[in-house]
């Protein structure tokens, strides 16, 4: 934390909580790099394998990775130093504050969401991320044509995402065809994704775009 997080780690100011973000604090992006270029946002970065993977392959793009574990993004700072990579930023805090406070309106190429909690229990799955309030905050952070691509190994709530945004179908439309969307061919095979696959579960990907 000492010697990467001066580079990598932003600090907004804060709300109510330690992951929270005050409202009106909207900030450039272009200011944490020092240029302009498209932005891709990870929600729920982890341990940060996809995102310095992403952000080593693309050196074009920008990355925020946002996460509310502090390890997770230890972690990732580890990994970007390795990887030598400098289009990234990382950020402690609850995402819908990212999108709806921090980040400008349409200032968002794509979102991905990858495995996210899925709160299994029934009981619990309201608490899940995707649902219609959410849909609405991610489309204030797109470009027009911007992209949220999403994968669960859990099967429910691939069906709840799929409701939820086909629900809203003045915000965003499919963007694939069938059932669900093909493998996202950047996506890393994670420790994570591995375990569901071990445990036999089916991965489902889904990528809507924003009209």
């Amino acid at each position: 934390m000492r010697e990467l997080a001066p580079e990598y780690l932003l600090t907004p100011e804060r709300g109510d909580g330690v992951t929270s973000v005050a409202a009106g604090v909207e900030a450039d992006p272009h200011e944490w790099f020092g240029r302009e270029a498209e932005l891709v946002v990870e929600i729920g970065s982890g341990q940060g394998h996809q995102v310095t993977a992403a952000a080593a392959a693309h050196p074009e793009r920008d990355f925020l990775a946002v996460e509310v574990y502090i390890g997770g993004l230890a972690r990732t700072m580890v990994l970007a130093e390795k990887l030598d990579v400098h289009n990234l930023r990382l950020i402690e805090a609850n995402a819908p504050e990212v999108l709806e406070h921090l980040l400008p309106g349409e200032s968002v190429s794509e979102i991905w969401i990858f495995f996210p909690d899925p709160w299994h229990k029934a009981k619990h799955n309201k608490r899940r991320l995707i649902n219609n309030d959410f849909v609405a905050i991610l489309a204030r952070a797109l470009k027009p044509g911007g992209v949220v691509r999403m994968a669960t190994d859990w099967e429910d709530y691939a069906e709840q995402m799929r409701d939820v945004f086909d629900g809203s179908d003045r915000l965003f439309k499919r963007d694939f065809a069938g059932d669900w969307a093909p493998r996202f061919e950047e996506r890393v095979l994670t420790a994570f994704e591995q375990k569901g696959i071990d445990k036999g579960r089916i991965i489902r990907d889904l990528a809507y775009k924003k009209l």
